[in-house]
């Protein structure tokens, strides 16, 4: 068995790994003796170019047919607990870590997140899992999230616990490994398909023990749960009657009050926001604003939804009392009515956990194991101090030991992951949009004011029926509405900035020369685009850049192939500066024929720049091939289509080649070349080819706005975006 330790440059993301798995290898060479298993560690460049690296080390190296195994240590920030937070298809390779790492963390929800397509993004071990079938685990940070790919992953933000934590667990783990002839076993059986791909369950209590179990064990114990949570509820329906049916429906009515009340104030919040602060994410920078903005609205409406079932419940249940026992004192019975709708509050709980356990045992969720310990945990200290078997005893009011009891495993298991996901969701922000001004300025606050009040409903519905027949409800009312209040004025005023010079803003500062239309024989158009990923107008750092003559909207869209900016700044002042028309790339057609089908030979010639993405046409191209000095580099076969478009991504070092050939092959509706004067004239603006290159060279006009921009905004680099120099050219349909 081989492991494999990848990564690359940058101080989280990802120079800090590269340092660890120095002294890694350093302190495995003087522990060596007795290794059944060699350990490769990999040191590659590229993954943010398209996983390249990885991909030219499992296709072409010599040693990757000896791999059967991969650990890629990965960063989404810049310290905190190198978790894992993939790697559920290798439960033996799961349980090994968790018994031998000194601080074991990991969160199987993160793997959820990723598989479900709401994490847009890819890791190298991906390419070794569907190039070469191997399996693996996959490590990251995930502190200060903001700062990821800005000029802020810096060392002096680097904690060194951080190391720490990743070292001590790798080594012994990879010494364990290494000399367990088990080990390779195991990743022989899963290569060839012989334990069926069993999903793992993992998670960690404090980073201190994990818990690591199979699917297949997770579907026997839920479907348990589940049975005998029916048949509960089945059973005390039947005992309660008519009456408990009613109760039953009034306490899920509240349920769903809750939900709609708690929603309801967090979104107003979200929209609100971006009315009352110059940025749409004004805490990026001070994640805890979060709790005051939509924490505390979350609880108001939550309780207030609660309330208001409470009130119909009691009403209904003062209906029954009277038939009940009507020789009873009112006060006496006033108490019995607010106890007993109390308790169906409490019960309610287990109604909407129960739910969630069933859909995510349907669907095979792995972090399904929330639902069970939230229902499962609550529900038994409510058998154990306050159920009791007959029907006709007087309730009795809730005590204080069932609530203790019923929610120290719950909050113990969850609580810090939920603390963890909200700060990568909202250090996410930073970078939120893909194409800048496609979404509305409100979508992330409202993303972080539903996941809010989701964690609120779910996580404090149990506490919050204790408060209705307490003398704090006033009081909680009272300061969720002051932290609301005090939370919004500090926003609206500036008092924390949005961000700051260690949590930026993400920003692209791109000079572009658009040869578009250089096909009508128009000159290039030069001008320099500043834009950002993260939400919000740039309406503060154009202010520094007055002389500069920027201006602002979403009245120029930029196609830059991989994505499209829609709301940007733009000056075309001083823009002929620093770079050539014969850096220009260029799109020539060398042949043009038409046999069985339409057959089109392009040459593409990249000039300068050893970094492109060229996007095909499909609606018009049905397949084509790719080759570079007559090497056949993207064979003919399926093609993928996004919109309408293959988009391939170039990146390659300073002695890759700059001229390739491109062979469509048209659909089989398209006309004969000698029939296109019959188009229609509008036609000839549909694009057969994109394509964008990106030289690494600052012009005079970039290097000045950058000089003058705001110490918060930093450069964003990422594989679909440009480099602070751009060509955009295109070859027409119509050529």
């Amino acid at each position: 068995m081989l492991l494999i330790l990848h990564c690359r440059e940058g101080a989280g993301d990802c120079s800090s790994c590269v340092g660890v798995m120095l002294e890694l290898a350093r302190g495995i060479s003087q522990w060596a003796h007795g290794f059944k298993n060699g350990v490769i560690f990999v040191f590659n460049t590229g993954e943010e170019e398209g996983l390249n690296g990885a991909h030219s080390f499992i296709t072409q190296h010599p040693w990757s047919r000896a791999i059967r195994f991969v650990i890629d240590l990965e960063a989404m920030g810049i310290g905190g607990k190198s978790s894992l937070f993939q790697g559920g298809s290798a439960p033996w390779a799961i349980e090994t870590f968790a018994k031998v790492a000194k601080y074991p963390s990991g969160q199987i929800i993160a793997q959820d997140l990723f598989l479900s397509g709401a994490v847009k993004s890819a890791t190298d071990l991906q390419v070794y899992q569907e190039v070469a079938g191997l399996s693996g685990l996959d490590f990251a940070y995930s502190d200060a999230t903001a700062v990821y790919h800005t000029k802020n992953d810096k060392l002096k933000l680097l904690k060194p616990g951080s190391l720490q934590h990743l070292g001590e667990n790798m080594l012994a783990f990879l010494l364990h490994t290494a000399r367990s002839s088990r080990f390779q076993k195991e990743a022989e059986v899963e290569r060839e398909g012989g334990t069926g791909q069993t999903q793992a369950i993992y998670f960690d209590v404090l980073g201190k023990y994990m818990v690591v179990y199979t699917q297949r064990f997770a579907s026997m114990l839920h479907n348990s749960v589940i049975l005998q949570s029916l048949l509960i509820w089945i059973t005390s329906l039947l005992m309660g009657g008519y009456p408990g049916a009613i109760s039953f429906g009034l306490s899920c009515l509240s349920i769903v009050l809750m939900w709609i009340f708690s929603l309801s104030l967090t979104i107003l919040v979200a929209f609100i926001i971006p009315l009352m602060s110059t940025s749409p994410v004004p805490y990026i920078a001070y994640p805890w604003l979060v709790i005051g903005l939509f924490g505390a609205p979350a609880i108001l409406g939550a309780l207030t939804g609660q309330h208001v079932g409470f009130f119909f419940l009691k009403k209904y249940l003062r209906h029954v009392y009277k038939k009940r026992v009507p020789r009873l004192s009112h006060n006496v019975q006033e108490n019995l009515i607010e106890w007993e709708a109390e308790r169906w509050l409490f019960k309610s709980g287990f109604i909407q956990w129960l739910i969630l356990l069933v859909v995510g045992n349907f669907f095979k969720v792995g972090s399904s194991f929330l639902a069970l310990i939230w229902l499962v945990s609550p529900a038994f200290a409510y058998g154990l101090m306050e159920a009791t078997l007959s029907p006709s005893r007087l309730p009795k009011q809730l005590k204080i030991i069932t609530l203790i009891l019923g929610l120290a495993m719950p909050v113990l298991v969850s609580a810090g992951m939920i603390i963890r996901l909200v700060g990568t969701i909202i250090g996410v922000f930073a970078r939120f949009e893909r194409s800048p001004g496609s979404a509305p300025d409100w979508l992330g606050s409202l993303i972080v004011a539903i996941f809010s009040a989701a964690v609120v409903c779910l996580m404090l519905v149990y506490l919050l029926s204790y408060i209705h027949l307490s003398g704090a409800k006033g009081l909680v009312i009272f300061a969720m509405c002051t932290l609301l209040a005090l939370t919004l004025t500090a926003v609206s005023s500036g008092i924390f900035p949005a961000f700051t010079e260690d949590i930026s803003r993400a920003v692209n500062v791109v000079h572009v020369v658009d040869a578009t239309g250089r096909y009508g024989n128009q000159d290039p158009a030069s001008f320099v685009s500043l834009f950002s990923a993260t939400p919000g107008k740039l309406t503060k750092e154009v202010e520094n850049l007055k002389n500069e003559e920027f201006a602002c909207g979403k009245n120029k869209t930029l196609d830059f192939v991989t994505f499209t900016v829609n709301y940007g700044c733009w000056s075309s002042k001083d823009s002929n500066n620093g770079w050539s028309k014969l850096d220009i790339p260029e799109l020539h057609v060398e042949s043009d024929s038409m046999s069985d089908i339409r057959k089109t030979r392009v040459l593409i010639d990249t000039k300068l720049a050893t970094r492109w993405s060229l996007a095909v046409n499909r609606e018009e191209i049905s397949d084509f091939t790719f080759e570079v000095d007559s090497e056949e580099l993207v064979p003919s076969g399926h093609k993928s289509m996004v919109d309408g478009w293959h988009i391939i991504q170039f990146s390659g070092g300073k002695n890759s080649p700059t001229k390739f050939h491109l062979n469509l092959f048209w659909s089989t509706n398209t006309i004969h070349p000698s029939q296109k004067a019959y188009k229609q004239a509008e036609d000839t603006a549909s694009l057969l080819l994109k394509l964008r290159t990106d030289v690494n060279m600052v012009t005079p006009k970039v290097e000045r706005v950058l000089q003058k921009l705001p110490h918060w905004c930093s450069l964003f680099g990422k594989s679909t975006s440009p480099y602070t120099l751009a060509f955009l050219t295109a070859l027409p349909v119509q050529f």
